[in-house]
Protein backbone atom coordinates (compact mmCIF):
# COMPACT_ATOMS: atom_id res chain seq x y z
CA UNK A 1 0.00 0.00 0.00
CA UNK A 2 1.14 3.53 -0.80
CA UNK A 3 1.15 6.31 1.81
CA UNK A 4 1.69 10.01 1.18
CA UNK A 5 3.50 11.97 3.90
CA UNK A 6 3.82 15.75 4.16
CA UNK A 7 6.66 17.66 5.87
CA UNK A 8 6.43 20.36 8.52
CA UNK A 9 8.34 23.43 9.62
CA UNK A 10 12.07 23.31 8.93
CA UNK A 11 11.85 21.92 5.38
CA UNK A 12 11.70 25.36 3.72
CA UNK A 13 14.43 26.67 1.40
CA UNK A 14 14.97 29.74 -0.78
CA UNK A 15 13.61 29.10 -4.27
CA UNK A 16 11.08 26.55 -3.04
CA UNK A 17 8.23 25.91 -5.46
CA UNK A 18 9.70 27.84 -8.43
CA UNK A 19 10.11 24.74 -10.60
CA UNK A 20 6.55 23.68 -9.83
CA UNK A 21 5.29 27.20 -10.60
CA UNK A 22 7.02 27.14 -13.99
CA UNK A 23 5.94 23.59 -14.85
CA UNK A 24 2.19 23.93 -15.50
CA UNK A 25 -0.41 26.67 -15.83
CA UNK A 26 -2.86 25.02 -13.40
CA UNK A 27 -0.14 24.81 -10.74
CA UNK A 28 0.88 28.42 -11.44
CA UNK A 29 -2.75 29.54 -11.03
CA UNK A 30 -3.09 27.60 -7.77
CA UNK A 31 0.08 29.13 -6.34
CA UNK A 32 -0.81 32.65 -7.46
CA UNK A 33 -4.17 32.36 -5.70
CA UNK A 34 -2.21 32.09 -2.44
CA UNK A 35 -1.09 35.72 -2.76
CA UNK A 36 -4.74 36.83 -2.92
CA UNK A 37 -5.81 34.60 -0.02
CA UNK A 38 -2.97 35.76 2.25
CA UNK A 39 -3.00 39.42 1.20
CA UNK A 40 0.73 39.61 0.51
CA UNK A 41 3.17 38.33 -2.13
CA UNK A 42 4.32 35.12 -0.47
CA UNK A 43 5.55 33.68 -3.78
CA UNK A 44 8.22 36.37 -4.11
CA UNK A 45 9.49 35.44 -0.63
CA UNK A 46 9.45 31.72 -1.49
CA UNK A 47 11.27 32.23 -4.79
CA UNK A 48 13.60 35.16 -4.03
CA UNK A 49 13.54 35.87 -0.28
CA UNK A 50 16.30 35.27 2.25
CA UNK A 51 16.65 32.43 4.74
CA UNK A 52 15.70 34.92 7.46
CA UNK A 53 12.51 35.88 5.60
CA UNK A 54 11.51 32.25 5.23
CA UNK A 55 12.18 31.43 8.88
CA UNK A 56 9.40 33.74 10.09
CA UNK A 57 6.65 31.39 11.25
CA UNK A 58 3.89 33.36 9.50
CA UNK A 59 5.82 32.87 6.22
CA UNK A 60 7.33 29.42 6.80
CA UNK A 61 4.11 27.54 7.44
CA UNK A 62 2.06 28.85 4.48
CA UNK A 63 5.12 28.44 2.19
CA UNK A 64 5.53 24.77 3.03
CA UNK A 65 1.78 24.17 2.68
CA UNK A 66 1.69 25.89 -0.75
CA UNK A 67 4.70 23.91 -1.97
CA UNK A 68 3.27 20.62 -0.69
CA UNK A 69 -0.14 21.06 -2.32
CA UNK A 70 1.46 22.20 -5.58
CA UNK A 71 3.63 19.06 -5.54
CA UNK A 72 0.55 16.95 -4.81
CA UNK A 73 -1.18 18.49 -7.84
CA UNK A 74 1.90 17.78 -9.98
CA UNK A 75 1.78 14.04 -9.20
CA UNK A 76 -2.04 13.80 -9.08
CA UNK A 77 -2.21 11.96 -5.76
CA UNK A 78 -0.25 8.87 -6.91
CA UNK A 79 -3.14 6.55 -6.02
CA UNK A 80 -2.36 6.62 -2.32
CA UNK A 81 -4.38 4.66 0.23
CA UNK A 82 -3.45 6.63 3.36
CA UNK A 83 -1.89 9.98 4.32
CA UNK A 84 -0.11 11.64 7.23
CA UNK A 85 1.68 14.91 7.91
CA UNK A 86 4.30 15.99 10.45
CA UNK A 87 2.80 18.81 12.54
CA UNK A 88 2.01 21.54 9.97
CA UNK A 89 2.10 18.82 7.29
CA UNK A 90 -1.17 17.44 8.64
CA UNK A 91 -2.99 20.32 6.89
CA UNK A 92 -1.44 19.34 3.54
CA UNK A 93 -2.47 15.73 4.18
CA UNK A 94 -6.06 16.89 4.72
CA UNK A 95 -6.07 18.52 1.28
CA UNK A 96 -4.75 15.25 -0.18
CA UNK A 97 -7.61 13.21 1.24
CA UNK A 98 -10.33 15.73 0.39
CA UNK A 99 -11.12 16.96 3.91
CA UNK A 100 -10.00 20.55 3.22
CA UNK A 101 -9.92 22.69 0.09
CA UNK A 102 -6.65 24.44 -0.76
CA UNK A 103 -8.18 27.83 0.06
CA UNK A 104 -9.55 26.76 3.44
CA UNK A 105 -6.37 24.88 4.31
CA UNK A 106 -4.20 27.90 3.53
CA UNK A 107 -6.40 30.20 5.61
CA UNK A 108 -6.16 27.83 8.58
CA UNK A 109 -2.40 27.43 8.20
CA UNK A 110 -1.99 31.22 8.11
CA UNK A 111 -4.15 31.64 11.21
CA UNK A 112 -2.24 28.85 12.97
CA UNK A 113 1.11 30.44 12.13
CA UNK A 114 0.06 33.89 13.38
CA UNK A 115 -1.39 32.42 16.56
CA UNK A 116 1.74 30.39 17.26
CA UNK A 117 3.97 33.43 16.66
CA UNK A 118 1.88 35.49 19.09
CA UNK A 119 2.13 32.77 21.72
CA UNK A 120 5.92 32.64 21.23
CA UNK A 121 6.24 36.42 21.54
CA UNK A 122 4.11 36.49 24.68
CA UNK A 123 6.05 33.72 26.42
CA UNK A 124 9.60 33.21 25.09
CA UNK A 125 10.45 29.55 25.40
CA UNK A 126 12.57 26.83 23.82
CA UNK A 127 12.84 23.42 22.20
CA UNK A 128 15.74 20.94 22.21
CA UNK A 129 16.61 17.80 20.25
CA UNK A 130 17.52 14.78 22.36
CA UNK A 131 19.51 12.09 20.56
CA UNK A 132 20.42 8.58 21.62
CA UNK A 133 18.05 8.02 24.52
CA UNK A 134 14.91 5.88 24.84
CA UNK A 135 11.63 7.75 24.67
CA UNK A 136 10.56 6.39 28.05
CA UNK A 137 13.70 7.77 29.72
CA UNK A 138 13.14 11.22 28.17
CA UNK A 139 9.53 11.19 29.38
CA UNK A 140 10.62 10.15 32.88
CA UNK A 141 13.22 12.91 33.21
CA UNK A 142 10.94 15.63 31.79
CA UNK A 143 8.33 14.68 34.39
CA UNK A 144 10.88 15.27 37.17
CA UNK A 145 11.89 18.78 36.06
CA UNK A 146 10.51 21.86 37.80
CA UNK A 147 8.61 24.02 35.30
CA UNK A 148 7.02 23.20 31.94
CA UNK A 149 9.00 20.81 29.71
CA UNK A 150 7.40 18.00 27.71
CA UNK A 151 8.18 15.61 24.83
CA UNK A 152 7.02 17.43 21.68
CA UNK A 153 8.16 15.46 18.61
CA UNK A 154 8.67 11.69 18.59
CA UNK A 155 10.58 11.77 15.30
CA UNK A 156 12.17 8.30 15.22
CA UNK A 157 13.72 5.89 17.72
CA UNK A 158 16.52 7.75 19.49
CA UNK A 159 15.42 11.19 18.29
CA UNK A 160 12.93 13.12 20.40
CA UNK A 161 12.39 16.89 20.65
CA UNK A 162 11.40 18.43 23.98
CA UNK A 163 9.59 21.74 24.41
CA UNK A 164 8.77 24.19 27.20
CA UNK A 165 9.95 27.06 29.37
CA UNK A 166 13.59 27.88 28.62
CA UNK A 167 14.99 27.24 32.16
CA UNK A 168 13.13 23.92 32.32
CA UNK A 169 14.35 22.86 28.87
CA UNK A 170 17.95 23.78 29.78
CA UNK A 171 17.68 21.87 33.07
CA UNK A 172 16.23 18.85 31.24
CA UNK A 173 19.12 18.92 28.73
CA UNK A 174 21.65 18.69 31.58
CA UNK A 175 19.79 15.79 33.23
CA UNK A 176 19.28 13.97 29.90
CA UNK A 177 23.00 14.16 29.09
CA UNK A 178 23.76 12.79 32.56
CA UNK A 179 21.32 9.95 31.80
CA UNK A 180 23.25 9.00 28.67
CA UNK A 181 21.87 11.12 25.81
CA UNK A 182 24.44 11.42 23.00
CA UNK A 183 23.32 14.98 22.38
CA UNK A 184 20.90 17.47 23.93
CA UNK A 185 20.87 20.39 21.55
CA UNK A 186 18.86 23.60 21.95
CA UNK A 187 17.08 24.41 18.66
CA UNK A 188 17.09 27.88 17.05
CA UNK A 189 13.41 28.56 17.77
CA UNK A 190 11.89 31.11 20.13
CA UNK A 191 8.87 29.12 21.14
CA UNK A 192 7.61 25.91 22.69
CA UNK A 193 5.60 24.27 19.92
CA UNK A 194 3.47 21.25 20.89
CA UNK A 195 3.52 22.11 24.59
CA UNK A 196 0.99 23.57 27.08
CA UNK A 197 2.52 27.01 26.35
CA UNK A 198 0.68 26.96 22.99
CA UNK A 199 -2.71 27.13 24.76
CA UNK A 200 -3.51 30.71 23.56
CA UNK A 201 -2.73 29.69 19.98
CA UNK A 202 -4.86 26.58 20.36
CA UNK A 203 -7.90 28.65 21.34
CA UNK A 204 -7.47 30.94 18.34
CA UNK A 205 -7.01 28.02 15.93
CA UNK A 206 -10.01 26.20 17.38
CA UNK A 207 -12.24 29.20 16.63
CA UNK A 208 -11.03 29.25 13.00
CA UNK A 209 -11.44 25.48 12.58
CA UNK A 210 -15.01 25.56 13.87
CA UNK A 211 -15.90 28.05 11.10
CA UNK A 212 -14.31 25.92 8.36
CA UNK A 213 -15.98 23.18 6.30
CA UNK A 214 -14.40 19.77 6.86
CA UNK A 215 -15.51 16.98 4.51
CA UNK A 216 -15.37 13.23 5.08
CA UNK A 217 -11.97 11.83 4.17
CA UNK A 218 -11.63 9.83 0.95
CA UNK A 219 -8.74 7.87 2.52
CA UNK A 220 -7.63 7.72 6.17
CA UNK A 221 -5.30 10.26 7.76
CA UNK A 222 -3.02 9.08 10.56
CA UNK A 223 -3.04 12.07 12.86
CA UNK A 224 -0.18 13.18 15.09
CA UNK A 225 -2.21 12.98 18.29
CA UNK A 226 -4.02 9.64 17.86
CA UNK A 227 -1.48 7.90 15.53
CA UNK A 228 -4.35 5.85 14.08
CA UNK A 229 -6.50 6.00 10.94
CA UNK A 230 -9.21 8.69 11.05
CA UNK A 231 -11.86 9.59 8.44
CA UNK A 232 -14.58 11.31 10.49
CA UNK A 233 -14.41 15.10 9.97
CA UNK A 234 -15.45 15.94 13.54
CA UNK A 235 -12.70 13.71 14.96
CA UNK A 236 -10.18 15.20 12.53
CA UNK A 237 -11.08 18.72 13.73
CA UNK A 238 -10.61 17.87 17.39
CA UNK A 239 -7.30 16.09 16.75
CA UNK A 240 -6.03 19.05 14.72
CA UNK A 241 -6.84 21.41 17.60
CA UNK A 242 -5.28 19.09 20.20
CA UNK A 243 -2.09 18.85 18.13
CA UNK A 244 -0.98 22.40 19.01
CA UNK A 245 -0.47 21.60 22.69
CA UNK A 246 0.13 17.84 22.30
CA UNK A 247 3.08 15.87 20.94
CA UNK A 248 3.71 14.91 17.32
CA UNK A 249 3.82 11.11 17.56
CA UNK A 250 5.50 10.55 14.20
CA UNK A 251 7.27 7.31 15.15
CA UNK A 252 4.03 5.74 16.36
CA UNK A 253 2.03 7.01 13.36
CA UNK A 254 4.47 5.51 10.84
CA UNK A 255 4.55 2.23 12.79
CA UNK A 256 0.74 2.04 12.68
CA UNK A 257 0.66 2.84 8.96
CA UNK A 258 3.10 -0.01 8.33
CA UNK A 259 1.06 -2.32 10.56
CA UNK A 260 -2.01 -1.42 8.46
CA UNK A 261 -0.25 -2.31 5.21
CA UNK A 262 1.86 0.67 4.10
CA UNK A 263 5.06 -0.44 2.36
CA UNK A 264 5.74 2.53 0.06
CA UNK A 265 5.98 6.03 1.59
CA UNK A 266 6.13 9.05 -0.73
CA UNK A 267 7.14 12.44 0.70
CA UNK A 268 5.20 15.28 -0.93
CA UNK A 269 6.66 18.75 -0.37
CA UNK A 270 10.03 20.39 0.22
CA UNK A 271 13.01 18.42 1.52
CA UNK A 272 13.64 14.78 2.39
CA UNK A 273 13.44 14.89 6.19
CA UNK A 274 10.53 12.47 6.55
CA UNK A 275 12.12 9.88 4.28
CA UNK A 276 15.14 9.78 6.58
CA UNK A 277 12.96 9.42 9.66
CA UNK A 278 10.82 6.67 8.11
CA UNK A 279 13.90 4.63 7.16
CA UNK A 280 15.13 4.92 10.77
CA UNK A 281 11.71 3.82 12.08
CA UNK A 282 11.59 0.78 9.76
CA UNK A 283 14.35 0.08 7.25
CA UNK A 284 12.26 -2.54 5.42
CA UNK A 285 9.88 -0.03 3.78
CA UNK A 286 10.44 2.14 0.73
CA UNK A 287 10.56 5.93 1.22
CA UNK A 288 10.98 8.28 -1.75
CA UNK A 289 10.19 11.83 -2.96
CA UNK A 290 7.13 12.61 -5.05
CA UNK A 291 9.11 14.95 -7.32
Amino acid sequence: MKALVFPGQGSQFVGMGKELYDSRKDIKDLMESANEILGFDILSIMFNGTDADLKKTEVTQPSIFIHSVAALKAVNGLGAEMVAGHSLGEFSALVANGVLSFDDGLKLVSERAKAMQEACDANPSSMAAILGLDDAKVEEICAQISGVVVPANYNCPGQLVISGETPAVEDACIKLKEAGAKRALLLPVNGAFHSPLMQPAQERLAAAIEKTKFRKATIPVYQNITTTAVTNPDEIKQNLIAQLTGPVKWTQSVQNMIKDGASNFVEVGPGKTLQGLIKKIDGSVEATSAI
